[in-house]
């Protein structure tokens, strides 16, 4: 798609710019570029088809159940796929990647349903890549935090800026839910080229870099392998709690317009946005903060703690919003920045942290995409358990219930994983002491 073989003089001045110049640019041309990538995948979520079902189940749970399974089968590919991804093939695969999800919204708009049920899984299945595609941009940077923190709280505001965008295609205009998705998709495709561009441009990882952050290479099989053993209890607490959060993220994320409407503020596409926004800019500043934490360790530890705060944080909310402290407003922000403050360390900075404090030379987008492909594991299960076996429960109690389980169980998980990795941390200094 570009190429790369000569640096250009874009790429040498970045390589001899100032920390904040270079952040500013790297952080804005991944928060664009990705948030052009999610609006491929999100906004038909902001319609309801209501009147529309498939032997007897709402229509809409078929077209996110098959879209999960798309995706979450791309994130088991991307285990080897992207842990194994040269710098050179990032813009050809993210071409491919688009090209692919603009035909899966061509035939939805244009095969009947319920046979375009089977658009949304090959809508899924290219786009699983792009996490892993564009962090590969940013991981082992002494700026990582602030270069994570924009990229993640992308797919934050996108999620909140398509869905708007969508819902007013179809209540101002009037356009087929079965259209937007793809006017939607054609609108942020064309802009991205400009930013993969621009992300094809950053220089890679200077010595001092590497000195601070350890080297990144593609990891093979065998060290992949030798990685999870390395390490075996405290990655699984990881994926537990991160299979947590992807549940409750998605849970949120897909049926937000119908939590909307349980809470009385239907046919309000502005709500998406405004209610996304202040989490988005929240998470990123905290996100943004670690980068002062020059000590691995510490700062592997205290991404451990932000993670249990936003576990707790979404207890207490919801518990304050049943007992009537709380609004319905402010409880959809405080459970989305608690949701998202610990799960956007997982997608940016809790890996890179992890592999800097044990000096071990890999990846961030393998550890990433392990964690991911079992927490949408997590994710369709419980959405096939809520859509086919518990249809009768609401939107909103089950949201509540789901509230409180994923509070208790990812703090608890969390905790574990600290005191582990603290644990293995000092017999390593204890060992290496002898």
């Amino acid at each position: 798609m570009f190429s790369t073989l000569q640096p250009s003089r874009l790429q040498q001045w970045l390589s001899q710019s100032s920390p904040a110049v270079f952040s500013a640019y790297a952080a804005g041309a991944a928060f664009c570029a990705y948030t052009c990538i999610f609006a491929l995948r999100k906004p038909f979520t902001a319609a309801t088809f209501e009147g529309l079902s498939f032997v007897g189940i709402d229509y809409k749970i078929w077209l996110i159940t098959a879209q999960v399974l798309g995706y979450m089968l791309s994130k088991f590919i991307g285990i080897k796929l992207i842990a194994e991804m040269l710098r050179g093939k990032r813009a050809s695969s993210i071409a491919i990647m688009v090209v692919v999800a603009l035909a899966s919204w061509v035939g939805f708009a244009f095969i009947a349903p319920p046979y375009n049920i089977i658009c949304l899984f090959f809508n899924g299945l290219p786009l699983g890549m792009g996490w892993g595609l564009m962090i590969g941009y940013l991981e082992g940077r002494r700026v990582t935090e602030v270069l994570g923190a924009g990229l993640s709280v992308s797919f934050i505001f996108s999620s909140g800026i398509s869905k708007t965008i969508g819902l007013w295609l179809v209540d101002s205009l009037g356009m087929s839910p079965f259209l937007m998705p793809l006017v939607v998709a054609v609108g942020f495709a064309l802009p991205l080229v400009g930013f993969v561009w621009l992300l094809e441009q950053l220089p890679p990882p200077s010595a001092a870099d590497e000195a601070a952050r350890t080297r990144r290479e593609p990891m093979r099989g065998a060290e992949r392998l030798a990685f999870v053993r390395c390490f075996a209890l405290g990655i699984v607490s990881l994926i537990l709690a991160y299979i947590l959060l992807t549940i409750y993220r998605d849970f949120r994320d897909n049926y937000a317009a119908e939590i909307w409407q349980a809470l009385g503020y239907s046919g309000s596409p502005q709500m998406f946005t405004l209610t996304e926004t202040p989490v988005a800019l929240a998470v990123m500043i905290a996100v943004s903060l670690m980068m002062l934490i020059k000590d691995n360790l510490r700062a592997f530890l205290i991404n451990h703690a932000m993670i249990g705060g936003g576990f707790i944080l979404v207890g207490l909310a919801t518990l304050g919003f049943q007992a009537g402290i709380v609004s319905s407003v402010w409880w959809i922000i405080s459970v989305g920045f608690g949701l998202y403050l610990g799960y956007v360390p997982f997608n940016s900075v809790l890996f890179d942290r992890l592999i800097a404090t044990f000096r071990r030379v890999g990846n961030v987008g393998f550890l990433i995409y392990l964690a991911d492909a079992f927490g949408y594991v997590g994710s369709v299960s419980v959405l096939l358990y809520k859509n086919f076996g518990q249809q009768s429960t609401g939107w909103l109690p089950f949201f509540i219930q789901s509230s409180y389980i994923v509070s208790i169980a990812g703090t608890l998980l969390t905790l574990i994983s600290a005191v582990y990795f603290w644990g293995r941390y000092r017999r390593g200094i204890k060992q290496k002491s002898r």
